[in-house]
């Protein structure tokens, strides 16, 4: 089995809005992916469009060639807007109007009713969906009890972590949180579901966890796009799949 990479692009829609303008294009952005060797392209349709807007979802969904995901809060107004555009995949996340960026899993354990429905409701419409979680053995199983296809391991401790041991991928820090995810990754495996992973990974933490056993995807932002500021997004990608495959390959 092969690691996929799903490019998120929200933050080329940031760099728009911060002038209100309308360039650069998400669109231009994912066709440039693709072209690095992108499996997908991510996008996070947030309820307070602070990047990402629903023009550019629906653009994206009839333009791109590769898979689409929505990266969306389990609210009314989102799961009618993916089952009305039918991305390929759904993946539901925590969202605060004054969070920088998703800061933690979501809570599916303390919601299951309600998250259960959601993921009902986007199944009907054909939608895959997916999870946000932190790597807690508690929330895998409840997000196989909810019906989710896919949960997407949180790796921002891990990359937390490795930045703050110097980058050292052998300390003690490092393999603690690296051991998590892994544990995390085995038992969603084991209930059946597609073990992914994403958040603040970048071009020096990435192998570590692209090497991990049965991984299917990584989904990376904010590291590709700042790296495509100096040698252009389609070699950013490429440069990015290339450490993936590589890891993978051990």
């Amino acid at each position: 089995m092969s690691i996929e990479l799903g490019v998120n692009i929200d933050h080329v829609a940031t760099i728009r809005q911060a002038r209100r303008t309308y360039e650069p294009d998400p669109v231009w952005a994912a066709v440039e992916a693709q072209l690095g060797g992108a499996d997908g392209i991510t996008v996070h349709l947030r309820e307070d469009r602070r990047h990402i807007c629903d023009q550019d979802v629906e653009r994206l969904k009839f333009t791109t060639q590769i898979k689409l995901n929505l990266e969306m809060a389990a609210t009314d107004e989102m799961v009618g807007i993916a089952c009305r555009l039918k991305p390929e995949m759904a993946m539901l996340v925590p969202e605060g109007r004054h969070e920088v960026t998703t800061e933690g899993g979501l809570d599916v354990a303390g919601q299951e009713a309600r998250l259960k429905d959601v993921v009902a409701r986007l199944a009907d419409a054909g939608i895959v969906t997916s999870v946000f979680i932190d790597a807690e053995l508690p929330q895998v199983e409840a997000a196989a009890r909810i019906g989710a296809k896919v949960c997407e391991i949180h790796t921002g401790p891990y990359a937390h972590a490795f930045y703050n041991q110097g980058r050292d991928e052998e300390s003690p820090a490092v393999l603690a949180e690296l051991a998590k995810v892994r544990n995390a990754g085995e038992a969603i495996r084991g209930l059946g579901m597609r073990f992914n992973a994403g958040h603040a990974l970048n071009y020096y933490n990435v192998q570590p966890i692209a090497a991990l056993a049965g991984i299917k995807e990584l989904h990376i932002g904010h590291a590709i796009v700042s790296r495509a500021v100096f040698v252009g997004l389609r070699e950013a990608v490429r440069e990015m799949k290339q450490l993936l495959l590589g890891a993978a390959g051990r």
